[in-house]
């Protein structure tokens, strides 16, 4: 009985440290632990449990590291290293650079945020980890 508990503890400390810090919710551990200990191939489906949540946060990360990347470009890329070639060009009577340090990187940020709304909504449905 004590070794099933340590296991549980050690397990519950790795998806801590794999949910980047956070708990997951109770459904979510209970979810895994019907599928990884099932009684037809324990080792096999906690393995593919794993590997399934290995994959879903792989593309979490690849995800916001592109959207970072996007805004990084636009807010100091456009906005302040940029901003003399981009000032040959004028959107609605304003200089390019000068526009996307004032306007541009504002919408280009809210864009961003709904990009990564979809984005996450799909890999929640497609991992089944969607909320209802």
């Amino acid at each position: 009985m004590e070794k099933s508990l340590d296991s549980v503890s050690r397990f519950k400390y790795f998806i801590f440290d794999l949910n980047g810090g956070n708990f997951f919710s109770q459904n979510d551990i209970l979810a895994f632990f019907s599928v990884a200990f099932s009684p037809l191939n324990p080792k096999k489906t906690m393995n593919q449990a794993l590997n399934k949540m290995a994959v879903y946060w792989k593309k979490n990360l690849r995800t916001l590291l592109i959207l970072l990347f996007v805004w990084f470009l636009v807010s100091f890329g456009f906005g302040i290293i940029l901003v003399e070639p981009l000032n040959q060009f004028k959107i609605g009577g304003y200089p390019l650079g000068f526009w996307f340090a004032q306007q541009g990187a504002i919408y280009s940020f809210i864009i961003l945020i709904f990009i990564y709304v979809i984005r996450m909504n799909r890999l929640d449905r497609e991992f089944d980890v969607h909320e209802d």
